[in-house]
């Protein structure tokens, strides 16, 4: 085990709006990891072979020279965003979402899942642009990624706040006694996550090694009400970028994670018992499925622009600085556009933007979504279906 347990005692609340059996007094247990701090972990030769191998996915992945290079992270960044998510159980679909993303742009209201996972989506843009380079990483960075997170929760007091009572994960929902875990005591949470924080600073692990354990402790620390999984699984892209693996491009990681979800918890559940080298091989197999597949994705995107810089030639030969292409180039980042977003991306005026619009819609790149002139937005043609595949894990070309 790596750790101990703490003997509590849950007290009685006659004042507790719960059947009486879960206003009595009674036992629990709640674990206290043992610290990250330096250390002294051996591993055999066949798990660090592993631990190589997904390591050299990372980098190959972001190491190819890809044009539309920021659009296809940013995608890959939301793809990522989406799968935490979706661990969570929050489920919205990758079309959903553009569309809905889309309305919001032009004055609509999101459902509260949108809204969360839009949340989650500025939370990991957030830790992977500028947590990752601070120096030191301290507790307030960890907080303000939950913080941005859970802006719009039904709770607003939770976002950014280190617990200061118990939580439990399972049970009932009164009290911890019966829970499937109990994570430590609030008492705990403070030293724990300084020690976390020194550990994501500390380089003399192997990266993917250093991101498994970080993301592995944190999820057994749980320091906030709610919100932790996704707060985690940004963290481990903060360590991954940090150590100059994932330089552009997030691997999707939650992608497999949320594909084979009961192995993921069963994972951490290793972790606690001591079984470290199980999990880093659990965590290992799930970065380096994610790269392949992520590397089908961008492959299959850059076929997809070529068709629709085919069509655009074939269908108006616009000049090769018109405005027609610039909007062509930032759609593996936006599936779903609209004109103003189309107009701050590109740079080009309103008007150019317009009729670039228009020439992408007659080539057949861009489909319409309404017919009405008011709020109009449209849908990169095949882009959406690309996306749903991959986050459903299934081949990128039939």
């Amino acid at each position: 085990m790596r750790g101990h347990l703490v003997s509590r005692t849950w007290q009685f609340d006659p004042t507790l709006y719960a059947p009486p059996k879960y206003r009595r007094a009674c036992k629990y247990e709640a674990f206290v990891p043992d610290p990250l701090g330096r250390a002294d972990l051996q591993f055999p030769a066949e798990l660090m072979g592993v631990v190589s191998d997904a390591e050299r996915a990372i980098m190959r992945l972001n190491a190819a020279q890809r044009p539309t290079l920021a659009p296809l992270s940013r995608l890959l960044l939301r793809t990522e965003s989406i799968a935490s998510s979706k661990v969570e159980g929050l489920q919205v679909g990758v079309r959903q979402l553009a569309r809905s993303e889309s309305r919001m742009e032009t004055g609509g209201k999101p459902s509260r899942t949108v809204q969360e996972v839009l949340d989650n989506i500025a939370a990991m843009q957030l830790a992977v642009e500028e947590a990752s380079a601070a120096e030191p990483i301290v507790p307030g960075h960890i907080a303000a990624i939950h913080a941005r997170l859970m802006a719009n929760a039904p709770n607003p007091g939770i976002a950014g706040a280190v617990r200061t009572r118990q939580n439990w994960i399972g049970g009932n929902d009164y009290n911890p006694c019966g829970a499937d875990f109990v994570p430590p005591p609030p008492e705990h949470v403070g030293p724990l996550l300084d020690d976390l924080c020194a550990a994501v600073a500390d380089d003399h692990l192997p990266p993917l090694i250093q991101a498994a354990l970080v993301h592995a402790q944190f999820e057994t620390i749980h320091p906030f009400d709610d919100g932790n999984g996704r707060t985690g699984r940004a963290l481990v892209h903060i360590i991954l970028r940090r150590r100059g693996l994932a330089t552009h491009y997030v691997p999707p990681i939650s992608v497999s994670l949320a594909t084979h979800r009961e192995g993921y918890i069963r994972g951490l559940e290793r972790f606690r018992m001591g079984e470290v080298g199980s999990w880093i091989e659990y965590f290992a197999v799930a970065a380096t499925r994610a790269c392949q597949v992520a590397e089908d994705y961008l492959d299959a995107v850059q076929d997809l622009s070529s068709q629709w810089r085919s069509r655009l030639e074939e269908s108006v030969a616009p000049r090769s600085d018109a405005a027609a292409w610039a909007v062509l180039e930032i759609l593996p980042g936006y599936p779903v556009l609209t004109g103003p977003v189309a107009v701050s991306v590109t740079g080009r005026s309103k008007a150019a933007t317009y009729q670039a619009i228009d020439q992408l819609v007659a080539a057949g790149v861009l489909e319409p979504l309404s017919t009405s002139r008011r709020n109009r937005s449209w849908e990169a043609t095949g882009l959406l279906d690309l996306l749903e595949r991959m986050e459903s894990n299934l081949p990128l070309r039939s």
